[in-house]
C-alpha cells in the first residue's frame, strides 16, 4: 500500500492505494481544507494521518509549483501564500522512514493520465490542470518533460493580453484568464460580479449574458493556449481537468473554431482534447502515481 499526499491551494488529500493490473485501486481518502492554515500546520495535518495506518511503502506528494522534485522542496506557489523553500519531503522522511517523492501537480496528474487515463497507449501527452491555478505536465516519448529545473510546463505565467485578471503573479495572464481564480477575477473586473467560477458556470447553463461573456472570453484564451501547445510540441493528447473537465461541453463550441484557424492542421488532426478521464479524484490517482514511481 502506497499513500498519496494532494497538496491544493484549496484543499488537501490524503489517499492510500494499490497497485493493480492496469491501474491503481484507491483504498481510502480524507481531506481538509488549506485556507488558513500555515504550510507547518498543513504538513501536521497529513501527518496526523498517516499515523492512522500501521504500515505503507511509500509516500508520493503532489503540490502545485514552482517546486524542486529533486530535493524535495516547495518554493513559493503563487496559490501557497507562506510556502516558501518548504522541504516537505524531508519533513516526511523524517517523520515516519519512509521513501518520499515530491511532484509537480500538473506534472503527477499528467503521470496519472498517462498511465491509467486518457493516455494509454498514446507516447505524447499534455496535461493542464485549469483548476486554481492553470499549470501543464507534458509526456514527451513516454517520459516526463520537467525541464531544466523543474519549471516546463507552467504556461499560466504566459501573458495574453496587456491588461486583465491577475494570475500567477501577472495582469493578463494564462493563469488570469484560465483558472477557477482567473475567471472569478475576470467577472469582477469586466462586470463587477462577486462570483465564484462554480457560480459563473451556473449562470451561463441559465442564459446570463454577463456571465456567458465572462466565460467566452476564458474559452477563447484557452483556445490561444491549446493552439500554442498544439503547435509546440505536437501531442497525441491534451487532457484538461478542473473547471473545463466539468464544462467541456460549454468550453469544445468556442474553442474548436480557434483552434481549426490558429492551429497548425496537421498537428491539430492529430491530438485530441479531451476531459481529464480520471475525473473528480484525478489528484489522488496523481499523488499515488507519484508514490508508484519510487517502487
Amino acid at each position: 500500500m502506497n499513500i498519496g499526499l494532494d497538496i491544493g491551494g484549496t484543499k488537501c488529500a490524503v489517499s492510500t492505494g494499490e497497485a493493480v493490473e492496469g491501474g491503481i485501486k484507491i483504498l481510502s481518502r480524507d481531506e481538509f481544507p488549506t485556507a488558513g492554515l500555515s504550510w507547518r500546520q498543513v504538513l501536521d495535518e497529513f501527518a496526523r494521518r498517516i499515523e492512522n495506518f500501521s504500515t505503507f511503502e511509500s509516500i508520493g506528494i503532489s503540490c502545485g509549483g514552482p517546486l524542486d522534485s529533486k530535493r524535495g522542496v516547495v518554493m513559493s506557489p503563487p496559490n501557497l501564500p507562506g510556502w516558501d523553500n518548504v522541504p516537505v519531503a524531508d519533513f516526511f522522511r523524517e517523520r515516519f522512514g519512509a521513501p518520499v517523492a515530491l511532484q509537480n501537480d500538473a506534472n503527477a496528474c499528467a503521470l496519472a493520465e498517462y498511465l491509467y487515463g486518457s493516455g494509454r497507449g498514446v507516447k505524447n501527452l499534455v496535461f493542464m490542470t485549469f483548476g486554481t491555478g492553470l499549470g501543464a505536465g507534458i509526456i514527451i516519448d513516454g517520459k516526463l518533460y520537467s525541464g531544466a529545473n523543474d519549471n516546463a510546463g507552467e504556461i499560466g505565467h504566459i501573458r495574453l493580453a496587456s491588461s486583465g485578471p491577475l494570475g500567477y503573479n501577472k495582469e493578463g495572464s494564462a493563469e488570469g484568464f484560465c483558472s477557477g481564480a482567473g475567471i472569478a477575477r475576470l467577472a469582477k473586473l469586466k462586470k463587477g460580479l462577486d462570483l465564484t467560477a462554480k457560480e459563473i458556470f451556473a449562470r451561463v447553463r441559465a442564459g446570463d449574458a454577463d456571465c456567458t461573456e465572462v466565460f467566452r472570453e476564458s474559452a477563447e484564451k484557452l483556445a490561444t493556449i491549446l493552439a500554442f501547445t498544439i503547435d509546440i510540441l505536437n501531442p497525441e493528447v491534451i487532457a484538461l481537468g478542473g473547471v473545463f473537465m466539468r464544462n467541456a461541453d460549454l468550453f469544445m463550441p468556442v474553442v474548436e473554431p480557434i483552434l481549426e484557424r490558429e492551429a497548425l492542421a496537421p498537428a491539430l488532426k492529430a491530438c485530441r482534447i479531451v476531459p481529464a478521464e480520471l475525473g473528480e479524484n484525478i489528484g489522488d490517482y496523481a499523488a499515488l502515481a507519484v508514490a508508484g514511481g519510487l517502487q
